[in-house]
């Protein structure tokens, strides 16, 4: 016989209560219930939890045990019930760098004006699933390939790039600059959850050294200090100012496509509603938008130097789904 979680409450309601009686009247039920209750899980655990008496019931040093096991249980059980319930009142929305950058503050506004008693929740997780995978986060905000079947992604757009320097580098006294200029210097790379790799920088100019970080805070730290440059998305520039760091675009390299990523069989509430906002905010200012709404980007390949990425954003039949159709297209 398997243990039954109405049987602990039972066992933990008499034992606070400290009878049958009074515990059958917490419970709602009668008192031969509790009895029975109890009985069954003495019978599933093959071991005697209480010792009765006509007036009062007592643990046995088994029961002791297993009353505190129960109590921790039951509080988890409690904790998943939280976790279900927050999910109904809040969208939390994971990334790992940067959220939306100066797309965030505008689509939250958006969302609040439309969702009043659904807040839109922005949450810090330095995962490759940014916070998806952890349950942290009910979508995520990703600007990497997520090649994971148990994950659906709907393309918002792209970003530029931008290098972060030293404010005493010679590179931030300029406008703009390329990534042939950055490879003489150590470059710090977020391997894990950035989007910067060695294939992003053009043959013959890669970089000499790279250093490994874990996450954007260890990343930027090593850039103020002049131990490193980077490459980041136009959305790390504008979310994570710091002293000591100059941003300046990166003009030769290719913009950075932003995905929105959730579990394919368990999609949050208003998911359609909030690709379509987080699209448009990008569809107001979007670089490389052509005059038929197709987000392009060209991110580098190895051994593919002249693929095109394009997204077309399409409803589906019945109108409340948003397909992505993604091409990719040799130059010539």
């Amino acid at each position: 016989m398997d243990v039954q979680l109405r049987q602990l409450r039972t066992l933990v309601a008499v034992v606070e209560a400290g009878t049958f009686t009074d515990a059958a009247a917490i419970l709602g039920v009668s008192q031969a219930a509790v009895s029975r209750s109890v009985s069954a899980l003495e019978a599933a655990l093959g071991a005697r939890l209480l010792q009765r008496t006509t007036r009062h019931v007592s643990l046995t040093p088994t029961g002791t045990r297993v009353v505190a096991a129960a109590r921790r249980v039951l509080d988890e059980v409690a904790h998943l019930r939280r976790i279900v319930e927050e999910s109904r009142t809040e969208v939390r929305v994971g990334y790992a760098w940067a959220a939306l950058g100066k797309h965030t503050r505008r689509l939250q506004k958006t969302w609040a004006a439309a969702h009043p008693q659904v807040p839109l929740v922005f949450v810090q997780s330095n995962t490759p699933t940014a916070g998806l995978s952890e349950g942290t986060a009910d979508v995520a905000v990703i600007r990497r390939h997520l090649d994971d079947p148990r994950f659906d992604t709907a393309l918002l757009g792209v970003e530029a790039r931008y290098a972060a320097v030293a404010t005493d580098n010679p590179l931030a006294r300029r406008r703009s600059v390329r990534t042939a200029d950055l490879a003489r210097y150590t470059v710090a790379i977020d391997s894990r959850t950035g989007t910067t790799t060695p294939a992003l920088f053009p043959p013959g100019a890669e970089p000499a050294t790279i250093r490994t970080t874990h996450g954007v805070d260890e990343w930027l730290t090593l850039i103020a200090a002049g131990q490193a440059v980077g490459i980041t998305s136009e959305a790390t520039a504008n979310q994570n100012p710091r002293p000591g760091v100059a941003y300046r675009a990166v003009h030769d390299a290719q913009p950075i496509p932003v995905w929105l990523a959730w579990w394919k069989d368990d999609p949050p509430a208003h998911l359609t509603e909030l690709v379509n906002l987080a699209c448009e905010t990008y569809r107001t200012v979007q670089p490389g938008q052509n005059r038929r709404g197709y987000w392009s980007a060209a991110p580098h390949r190895p051994g593919r130097p002249g693929g095109d990425l394009r997204a077309e954003h399409r409803w589906g039949a019945a109108g409340n789904r948003l397909r992505i159709v993604l091409s990719e297209r040799r130059s010539q």
